[in-house]
């Protein structure tokens, strides 16, 4: 019976010693975030090309010659295989859009197929050059227009230190706000993703070489740090 009591108050100061482990974090908790904007040096764009016949076959054999040549067109351009890569790859009926009359099913009277190519340029001067190039291949399907950066180890580094920045002087004006003395950090985590998010600052309109603006890229990063609350003077 007393081995039952002492494992039992054991347990008892085992859960307790658990359980303020495990309490709110003490202190002055804030998120800080910083952000950089750069010129971007490379473009992703997903281009394809989508036909209809009348068999499937057909509407396949127009799609897959199309997109040869425009493959082609892309050694031409100096792309590399490594930056290219098949996105989608469909082949639908194409139904009567005609009222149903008697209950009939839907009349097929043809065939759409698709294919489409995500493609990454990293010189951005032949961005308007290639995309004119695909487009007299038979490219025309287009899904958007994303700049980025090859390496965006430096920006990053840089948001992280504002991102820092940012914190430190929200809590700083928070423990001036309480009337009480910022301590030292105690705990620091990033709250980013391993790749950084970056806004599209530019549009692309329908004219290809000229119209083509990279604006700029911005890399953000977030953290969350706790600061003690240093004992009054």
């Amino acid at each position: 019976m007393r081995l039952m009591n002492w494992v039992a108050l054991a347990w008892m100061a085992g859960a307790g010693m658990v359980s303020a482990q495990q309490g709110p974090e003490q202190g002055i908790i804030v998120t800080g975030q910083g952000s950089v904007a750069a010129a971007p040096d490379m473009a992703t764009i997903t281009l394809g090309v989508t036909e209809e016949a009348a068999s499937a076959k057909a509407a396949m054999d127009k799609v897959t010659e199309a997109v040869a040549a425009i493959l082609a067109q892309l050694d031409a351009q100096g792309i590399a295989a490594k930056d290219r890569q098949t996105s989608r790859f469909y082949l639908r009926p194409v139904h009567d859009r005609r009222p149903i009359e008697d209950g009939a099913p839907p009349r097929i009277t043809g065939y759409e197929a698709g294919n489409s190519v995500t493609v990454k340029v990293r010189d951005l001067d032949r961005l308007g050059a290639m995309m004119d190039a695909v487009i007299d291949e038979g490219a025309n399907d287009f899904n958007g227009l994303d700049f980025g950066l090859q390496d965006p180890k430096d920006a990053l580094a840089e948001a992280r230190k504002a991102a820092v920045t940012d914190a430190t002087e929200r809590a700083r004006q928070l423990a001036e706000a309480a009337g009480v003395k910022l301590g030292t950090l105690l705990r620091m985590t990033e709250n980013s993703h391993s790749q950084p998010k970056m806004f599209e600052a530019a549009r692309m309109g329908m004219a290809m070489d000229s119209a083509v603006a990279e604006g700029e890229v911005e890399v953000q990063a977030e953290v969350s740090m706790t600061f003690a609350i240093a004992p009054g003077q």
